[in-house]
């Protein structure tokens, strides 16, 4: 099948290539669903040009909406953070009170700072 080392070197690109597009592909098909402010019409579009001309249509994409894909993303991890946060806190069934009740205690017993009392009060808050 591998008739030589060229052979070799070949194939690997190509899956390389190939790999590195799928990763693409799906960053941007995510980005086109998380976009709220694009029209229906305009993702069909996009992702007829992403099957017809591939590698084009997805370096065109990073190019023109690379700063609002970043956005999207970033908004998307922040949202993810802030569930995941509530619900440890669900869980953990302390409540923001509870953790100011107790950091106030320690701060009472000398156990920590103001600074650090203040920054747990911060965090439960927010």
């Amino acid at each position: 099948m591998l008739s030589n080392l060229w052979d070799l070197f070949w194939y690997t690109l190509i899956i390389f290539a190939f790999v590195a597009y799928l990763l693409i592909l799906f960053q941007v098909l995510t980005d086109l669903f998380r976009d709220k402010n694009t029209s229906a019409v305009v993702k069909v579009i996009w992702i007829i040009f992403l099957i017809v001309i591939p590698y084009l249509t997805a370096f065109v994409y990073l190019i023109a909406r690379g700063r609002g894909m970043a956005e999207r993303s970033e908004a998307a991890n922040h949202a993810a953070k802030k569930a995941a946060d509530d619900y440890i806190r669900d869980v953990a069934g302390r409540s923001p009170a509870d953790e100011i009740a107790s950091a106030s205690n320690l701060l009472a017993a000398g156990t920590i700072t103001q600074d650090e009392f203040d920054r747990i009060k911060a965090k439960a808050l927010s």
